[in-house]
């Protein structure tokens, strides 16, 4: 996606807006990165509002991402995600289908070297619960093995946590440079994705202030869509 071409709203009110995330565009800047490359200030330039931020998707992710349009929404919206009032579906297309095809990961996590997360020990200290709901939805054959497409419903809403989850159960997302096992590797550098196979599909926002509880869906990315018929 150009850094010229509008981005696309999925919905808009007077407390909150959705947009269609481009892959590879951070929701807010790093440290040693240039603020105007963020989601948010580019949002900012093209509507000429302050937004607020509430949560965050990986860069690489694609799909629908929620900010606030005033201080009063931003606090209302942080307590529905950290009350997990907010629900969030994720399509994920990974090497190998998960067994059963329908399943809870509970698997802790704890952070690990250079901002990377990981599935914790038993009893470790300092490790952090951490829940997702996945339904398998289809799955092709590929190569000697499978590729499948996952609906993944995270419950908590830890750093990384779908590619955690499903690496744990040995089904890494496509594409994934931190978590992929050897998926970028030989057969799938063949297929046509050269980022992070994962989209947010969906949130389900309750009730915030005066405007009533919504759905917000945000169409697959052309690239998934390729992906897809690829396969």
């Amino acid at each position: 996606m150009s850094n010229d071409a509008p981005l696309e709203l999925l919905a808009d009110n007077a407390r909150w807006l959705a947009v269609d995330k481009p892959a590879g565009i951070a929701a807010i800047p790093a440290r040693d990165e240039d603020p105007a490359d963020s989601l948010r200030h580019r949002l900012q330039e093209q509507l000429g509002v302050p937004l607020w931020v509430v949560h965050r998707i990986d860069r690489e992710t694609s799909g629908a991402m929620v900010f606030a349009r005033d201080a009063d929404a931003h606090r209302a919206l942080n307590l529905a995600f950290q009350h997990g009032q907010v629900g969030k579906t994720y399509h994920a297309y990974t090497a190998g289908a998960p067994t059963p095809a329908q399943a809870r990961i509970k698997v802790p996590m704890h952070s690990a070297r250079k901002g990377k997360m990981r599935p914790a020990q038993p009893g470790e200290a300092g490790a952090v619960t951490a829940c997702t709901d996945y339904v398998v939805e289809q799955q092709w054959d590929y190569a000697d093995g499978v590729i499948a497409r996952v609906r993944c419903h995270p419950r908590t809403g830890r750093q990384h946590q779908i590619r955690v989850h499903l690496r744990s159960i040995g089904c890494p997302i496509l594409r994934d440079g931190y978590y992929g096992l050897a998926t970028f590797k030989p057969p799938f550098d063949a297929l046509p994705i050269a980022r992070l196979a994962l989209h947010a599909s969906a949130i389900d926002l309750p009730q915030v202030l005066e405007v009533p509880a919504q759905r917000v869906e945000a169409p697959l990315a052309a690239d998934l869509v390729a992906l897809q018929a690829a396969l």
